[in-house]
């Protein structure tokens, strides 16, 4: 299947899963820790240079993540934290934007995610996902979890529509 890259104008995805390996660490405090892949960090804040509305849609709650995505440039009311219909959120993010589902790349890994990987413009899940997502997506990444698959597909998009050059001087000027 050939899909075409140019008609996406925004992004949104899942954390635990897809922003990382979904392994969560927690303290004595119940403080919970993830961690993130700079590259997709990275292609987070290109992606926010560039114009392109970036959301969060998690069932997470930790306030660190809202925190590590505000510094890539994403504005909070974009970070969905405590998602539990994911599909009521990504359709608020897409009225606030002025975008039709179909303008969003989505990428989610399991079952509360496969509802927005449906109603998206393309659907992408790491290749470790759960089979239910694997079916739902329009595309599988070579890449596991955390390990750059949003770098992967959000760089593809933006090189397509000829939006993947760095500009030092805006990037000193926003982060």
């Amino acid at each position: 299947m050939s899909l075409d890259f140019k008609h996406i104008r925004a992004f949104t995805f899942d954390i635990d899963g897809v922003m990382t390996d979904g392994g969560i660490l927690a303290d004595l405090e119940g403080n919970l820790y993830r961690t993130f892949d700079a590259k997709d960090g990275f292609a987070v804040r290109m992606a926010c240079m560039k114009g392109y509305p970036v959301g969060v849609l998690t069932g997470g709650r930790s306030q660190s993540i809202r925190n590590r995505f505000r510094t890539n440039g994403i504005a909070p009311e974009d970070i969905y934290l405590g998602s539990r219909d994911k599909m009521a959120d990504f359709a608020d993010f897409c009225r606030r934007h002025g975008l039709s589902p179909d303008e969003v790349m989505y990428f989610g890994d399991d079952v509360p995610d496969i509802g927005v990987l449906l109603a998206a413009g393309i659907g992408v899940c790491p290749s470790d996902a759960a089979e239910e997502a694997r079916q739902a997506a329009d595309v599988i990444s070579s890449r596991p979890g955390g390990k750059g698959v949003v770098r992967e597909y959000m760089e593809k998009v933006m090189k397509e529509r000829g939006d993947w050059e760095f500009d030092v001087a805006l990037y000193k000027k926003m982060f």
